[in-house]
C-alpha cells in the first residue's frame, strides 16, 4: 500500500513545474484561503473571486517558493496581501446580510459579537488572532510570515486576547445589568 503523499512533497512537485501537484496544493488549501478572505472581506462572492485571484497569482509564483513546508502559509500571506488591496481599493467594509444568519462561533456569542470584538483590535494584532485561531497556524511559522521575533507574537496575541476577554466581560455585565433594569422595571409595575 502506497504511503499518503504530504503537503511537503506535493509542494516541491508544484515548485518543479508539476500542474497537478500545484492543483493538489491548492485543494488542500481551498477552505484556509476561502476562510481567509472571508474574514476580510466579508463577502462570499468576493472571497470566492479572490480565491481565484490568489490561486491564479501563486500558480505565477509558485516556482519563487523556498520553503515548500511553508506552502500553506505562503498561500495564506498571498490572500493576506490581496485582501488588503482590495480593501484599500474600496476603502469601505462590505456587510453581507448572509453573514448574519451564520451561527455563533460559541454558545455565549454570536459570529457578529465576534467580528465587533475583533474590530476593536488593530489591524496587526487581528491579522494574529485570525492567523492562530481561524487557521491553527504555529507561532512559529506566524513569526516568520510577519517577520516579527516569536516572543512579541506570543506578546501581541496574549494582549488581543486579553482585550477580546474584556470586551465580551464588559458585554456580559452589560447584559446582566439590563436584565436587572427590566427586573426593576417589573417589580415598579412598569
Amino acid at each position: 500500500m502506497a504511503e499518503q503523499e504530504t503537503e511537503q512533497e506535493i509542494a516541491k512537485r508544484a515548485i518543479h513545474g508539476d500542474d497537478e501537484a500545484f492543483l493538489q496544493l491548492i485543494t488542500l488549501n481551498k477552505e484556509a484561503l476561502f476562510r481567509t478572505a472571508l474574514a476580510y472581506l466579508k463577502n462570499e462572492d468576493d472571497a470566492l473571486d479572490a480565491v481565484q485571484e490568489v490561486t491564479m497569482r501563486a500558480f505565477e509564483k509558485i516556482k519563487t517558493l523556498r520553503m515548500p513546508e511553508y506552502a500553506k502559509t505562503w498561500l495564506i500571506r498571498i490572500m493576506m496581501n490581496h485582501c488588503n488591496d482590495v480593501l484599500q481599493k474600496k476603502k469601505r467594509y462590505v456587510f453581507d446580510e448572509g453573514m448574519g444568519e451564520l451561527k455563533g462561533i460559541s454558545d455565549d456569542f454570536t459570529y457578529m459579537e465576534v467580528e465587533e470584538a475583533l474590530s476593536h483590535l488593530s489591524e496587526k494584532d487581528r491579522q494574529l488572532v485570525h492567523l492562530k485561531y481561524l487557521h491553527d497556524i504555529k507561532i512559529k511559522d506566524i513569526a516568520d510570515m510577519t517577520s516579527t521575533p516569536e516572543g512579541t507574537v506570543k506578546t501581541r496575541l496574549y494582549k488581543a486576547v486579553k482585550s477580546l476577554r474584556s470586551f465580551f466581560d464588559g458585554k456580559e455585565e452589560g447584559q446582566l445589568a439590563g436584565r436587572g433594569k427590566k427586573i426593576e422595571e417589573v417589580e415598579r409595575g412598569n
